[in-house]
């Protein structure tokens, strides 16, 4: 049977941390694995809990003190797994050279810290990760091989986001991925790829999920399924709103609004790929499969006018002023131009007749805030005031044909009438209205608005 013949043929299974975060865990994903014939390729996350300390090594700490701790709380991780297995020194040796390599990349990172050695340190966790739960499903009885993905997913040398060179990743996906998935079940790392001089990358925060749909996409996967904490995407997150509920199916649109504001389900990059290819993508529990999930497709059967909330927090707001802007032309033009010139991304953008907001996008792994670097800063300051604002978080209300629609606006208004919202945008999309608050309200807001939208039967 040739390659060609079975791609398109199976599905992709991603697990996210928490699924794969112990023992118990990644037996549970073993199950959803068996349970289903068509899974032959398996994506995995780090263990829960391990990229956290693994970007703190790679951070620099100085204090030995405190690096030997890191590395005790990442040995016992993989070592309570370890200790579960049936033979264990199959993996053993492997888990503990990684472990090595960690430590002696620890201490260059307490010299000196830089993007590369960053993603050489954080992609170690799914290096472990894979090496265990194939074995797993190994003693198990099932035919599974472990595969460095770093052979088929080919990116640039963006340390910390890198971009992926996709007609490469689909080469070697038909030569070196597709052959083996004929007679195994295959386990690889998501997150990580490798540059062309096979220097390790990563993709950025949430890039497993990422990695999962490129990789599907790479094989022309016949479904992509990504398990994780939580059965499916809800109309809002349930920890905020208890009321929260299950959306069986949604169109692609909406859940890349969704993921794009904030929604942890998903990384907004995931669905790019398989939407290129028209791949469905399941989304479940790996702790409680039989509640179902969501599924994503391009079509879908009903398209409510209100479909979920999303928030996003840690979010900064620019707020440039300039009398030179009323009725001139080219400002906001210099405007981009500093901020293309030094790769800052906007995220929203709101104008009046002489200012003008936008919000910086979080596009790298740091996890906080994200900076107007004080060099942009002074470049901007050359052409208008700049202020700028931490502690906001963004509220979008994801939907369709809203902007067709009599009387909504005033329904979510007057819900937020003791809120005050900043830079309300709404008309780009059909999908959403959005705007900022305050993080100190941004729970309220969010439960508010579900019970008023969303609870009213």
């Amino acid at each position: 049977m040739s390659a060609s013949n079975v791609a398109g043929s199976f599905n992709v299974a991603k697990f996210g941390g928490t699924s794969v975060a112990n023992f118990e865990a990644m037996s549970r994903c073993a199950a959803i694995i068996e349970n289903n014939p068509n899974t032959k390729l398996v994506v995995s996350s780090a263990c829960s809990g391990v990229t956290n300390l693994l970007v703190e090594l790679a951070n620099g700490v100085q204090d030995q003190g405190r690096r030997q701790e890191l590395m005790n709380q990442l040995t016992d991780i993989h070592h309570e797994i370890l200790d579960q297995l049936a033979e264990p020194m199959s993996v053993e040796k492997e888990i503990h050279t990684i472990l090595d390599n960690v430590a002696s990349a620890a201490e260059a990172a307490s010299f000196q810290s830089s993007a590369k050695l960053t993603d050489h340190l954080v992609a170690c966790g799914e290096l472990m990760s894979t090496h265990l739960f194939a074995q797993i499903l190994r003693e198990r009885g099932v035919s599974a091989v472990r595969f460095d993905i770093r052979d088929v997913l080919r990116t640039n040398d963006a340390y910390g986001k890198a971009e992926p060179q996709l007609e490469q990743i689909s080469q070697l996906a038909q030569e070196k991925l597709i052959p083996l998935c004929q007679e195994h079940v295959v386990v690889t790392q998501g997150f990580i790829g490798a540059d062309d001089e096979g220097n390790t990358t990563t993709l950025g925060r949430g890039g497993s999920d990422y990695s999962a749909a490129l990789i599907a996409e790479s094989v022309l996967a016949a479904g992509l399924e990504i398990w994780t904490d939580v059965p499916g995407i809800y109309t809002t997150d349930p920890r905020i709103a208890p009321k929260a509920s299950p959306i069986p199916e949604i169109s692609f649109s909406e859940a890349s609004e969704m993921a794009n504001f904030g929604a942890k389900i998903l990384h907004p990059s995931t669905l790019v790929p398989a939407l290129r290819h028209q791949i469905p993508v399941f989304v479940g529990s790996s702790k409680e499969p039989e509640k179902g999930g969501t599924w994503i497709r391009q079509q879908v059967e009903s398209s409510p006018l209100f479909r979920a909330l999303a928030l996003r927090c840690n979010q900064t707001m620019v707020t440039l002023r300039s009398a030179n802007m009323f009725h001139a032309y080219g400002f906001l033009a210099k405007v981009f131009e500093i901020l293309a010139k030094h790769k800052i991304s906007v995220d929203l953008i709101t104008t009046s007749e002489i200012s003008v907001s936008l919000t910086l996008d979080q596009t790298d792994t740091s996890g906080g805030a994200p900076e107007l670097p004080e060099v942009v800063r002074k470049e901007l300051e050359e052409l208008c005031t700049v202020e700028v604002e931490h502690n906001l978080c963004l509220v979008a209300l994801i939907g369709n044909n809203m902007s067709e629609s009599k009387g909504y606006a005033k329904q979510v208004f007057s819900t937020l009438e003791d809120f005050n919202l900043r830079m309300i945008c709404y008309g780009a999309s059909p999908h959403n209205l959005c705007f900022l608050v305050h993080e100190s309200v941004s729970r309220s807001a969010i439960q508010k608005l579900h019970q008023e939208l969303f609870e009213q039967e």
